[in-house]
């Protein structure tokens, strides 16, 4: 059955969230890589990541004023705070959303890593939607299914990390932020994907724990994807030029590839004895850097290890 809503836009939309029954392909529209694919189809139970309902959505308008007093619907139609535990979490989970839309524009970004990234922003959606409506008593769930995140979701990503991470070299060190442009917006994603999670452990008993575990999942998966962002050896430079791109990390050679090594953190490099500023900016200099203007306050701590040359 399709449900077609006319009605106000804000109904519409809580509306979206409850679908009728009637299975449609969803987020499994987005390319998966064979292997990702092929585990999907040994899992127990649906073969699709998201069994997601068909429904039509007509928006006639965008605002409906009936948010001016800092007060929203929940997908059940309860009207709650602005400031309520969900709509905290469903409204980080838009972030972490907007996020990835513009990891997909960083250049250097593979387009199978692109094509998993759009497949988890349609399921972000449907994470959205699971947070925005509480549980219901057993009698009126079982008369009207609710999109929920199942274990599929959070088992797509476990194939996604473990594809990855297999090809990547063991870690030593803690990693900075930084290095290829797609790598640096990948850790940007990562960090609202963990303040996602909190927020959806903020929600309570009455929140669905699958949720908690694919934030957690997927914050995994994107530090792995900026690992495997800086490592790669045919990421494409910005402004065309080998070494051109900064961010924390140095151009090496890898056989007939250029790569970028991922910049590591290197505890203590304030202690005594340590490099100072003046040999930091001797280093910059003979990098090609600009080093820190005379008279100029020394950085931070901790800021000389990540802007040292390696």
């Amino acid at each position: 059955m399709r449900e077609r809503i006319r009605s106000h836009p804000s109904r519409a939309l809580r509306s979206a969230l409850a679908p009728a029954p009637g299975l449609c392909s969803g987020a499994s529209s987005a390319p998966a890589a064979p292997v990702l694919e092929g585990a999907l189809r040994r899992q127990p139970g649906p073969t699709a990541v998201c069994d997601t309902r068909c429904v039509t959505v007509n928006l006639t308008r965008i605002y409906t004023k009936l948010g001016d007093g800092g007060e929203t619907h929940l997908g059940d139609m309860s009207r709650v705070s602005k400031l309520h535990p969900r709509v905290e979490a469903y409204g980080t989970v838009d972030e972490l959303n907007a996020a990835l839309g513009v990891a997909l524009l960083a250049p250097g970004l593979s387009e199978r890593f692109a094509g998993w990234l759009r497949r988890v922003q349609n399921d972000l959606l449907d994470v959205g939607a699971d947070l925005s409506v509480p549980p219901a008593p057993p009698e009126q769930a079982a008369a009207r299914p609710r999109l929920r995140v199942h274990d599929d979701y959070v088992s797509w990503l476990e194939h996604a990390c473990d594809e990855v991470n297999a090809t990547l070299p063991p870690l030593h060190s803690f990693v900075i932020p930084g290095g290829t442009h797609a790598a640096a917006q990948l850790h940007v994603c990562r960090t609202v994907c963990r303040r996602a999670e909190r927020r959806a452990i903020a929600v309570g008993e009455d929140g669905n724990p699958q949720v908690v575990r694919y934030l957690n999942r997927l914050s995994d998966l994107l530090f792995i994807l900026s690992r495997a962002a800086n490592l790669a050896g045919d990421e494409q430079r910005e402004g065309g030029g080998g070494n051109g791109e900064r961010g924390g990390g140095r151009a090496v050679e890898t056989g007939s590839a250029t790569s970028r090594e991922e910049p590591l953190w290197e505890p203590g490099a304030h202690a005594p004895g340590g490099e100072g500023p003046a040999a930091a900016g001797e280093g910059a200099a003979a990098a090609g850097e600009d080093p820190a203007a005379p008279g100029e306050r020394p950085p931070p701590a901790g800021e000389g290890a990540r802007d040292r040359p390696r």
